[in-house]
């Protein structure tokens, strides 16, 4: 599916959306928040994810170069926790990743979905891989946690959604920081497909090949009073900060202080990446509380 130059045919859409929806949010993004760069993070299975690629990567560099976005797949073995499938990230501006998913979803339904003879247009389901902490702007307030947002439907109903979710996203402060997270279903990041089909193995939206870290831990203090934010409910926020960072991390048993302090020990392990990220989770998470 060729898409022409200029603007996007999401971008009117948008425009509606922001003027017609009100936000959960106590503030309303600015117009300009469709230019940021951001992600959007969705399921494939491996017959899919061969179909986007293409023979050498023929076909996800022609959409790469239609949309203007960046995309990167997970390794065939390294798959969403419980599901056999693999994750697809695309990068870049809202409108460049509305462009890039309408090419991706246009040609899985042209692939696995159409029927010859059948009326109407055909449906499908995508499942957007979404972080706990961003979805409350999704669902609004009572709605349950969850990871993975099932999007059903014809292909110009799918993308209302998605655009609508994506736009929701913007919005989160800190959403932006899960795109330079380690997949929270691999080790390190996912594969790149670059001109000519080459493929090397990226950290994310690293721009060049690196090695894997060595692993090292780091211990800092957590005022006992905060702890219970960083480890949230039955565990969520550690879980889900130890997922998106790829970093482990350990708090001390009650009582077990940093030395000349009330302060329990947070032990974080992993690449120096993974705990810088880990870090500033942590940090943000207790700042929610403390600002209050």
């Amino acid at each position: 599916m060729a898409m022409e130059g200029g603007k996007s045919p999401y971008s009117a859409a948008a425009s509606e959306v922001q003027q017609n929806q009100s936000s959960p949010r106590k503030s309303t993004p600015p117009p300009d928040n469709v230019e940021k760069e951001t992600h959007l993070r969705f399921l494939l299975s491996n017959a899919e994810a061969g179909s986007v690629i293409g023979k050498g990567g023929s076909t996800i560099n022609d959409i790469q170069s239609q949309s203007g976005a960046r995309i990167q797949l997970s390794r065939n073995f390294e798959c969403f926790p419980g599901t056999s499938d693999r994750i697809i990230m695309v990068s870049g501006a809202v409108d460049n990743i509305l462009n890039a998913v309408n090419l991706i979803l246009s040609k899985l339904l042209d692939e696995f979905y159409a029927e010859d003879g059948g009326e109407g247009d055909p449906e499908s389901k995508t499942r957007l891989v979404v972080p706990n902490s961003s979805c409350g702007g999704i669902i609004g307030k009572g709605g349950a946690i969850i990871r993975l947002v099932t999007v059903a439907g014809a292909l110009g109903e799918q993308m209302r959604a998605i655009e609508l979710i994506l736009l929701k996203l913007v919005e989160d402060q800190y959403y932006h920081q899960y795109a330079n997270a380690p997949f929270p279903y691999a080790a390190f990041g996912g594969v790149n497909y670059g001109p000519n089909g080459v493929v090397g193995k990226y950290q994310n939206n690293r721009s060049s090949p690196i090695k894997e870290d060595r692993s090292s831990s780091v211990t800092i203090g957590i005022a006992d009073e905060h702890i219970g934010i960083v480890v949230g409910r039955g565990g969520r926020n550690i879980m889900e900060m130890s997922q998106l960072s790829g970093a482990r991390i350990k708090i001390s048993e009650r009582g077990d202080f940093m030395s000349g302090t009330s302060d329990r020990k947070v032990t974080i392990t992993g690449s120096q990446r993974a705990i810088r990220l880990a870090e500033s989770m942590i940090s943000q998470k207790v700042a929610s509380v403390t600002e209050r």
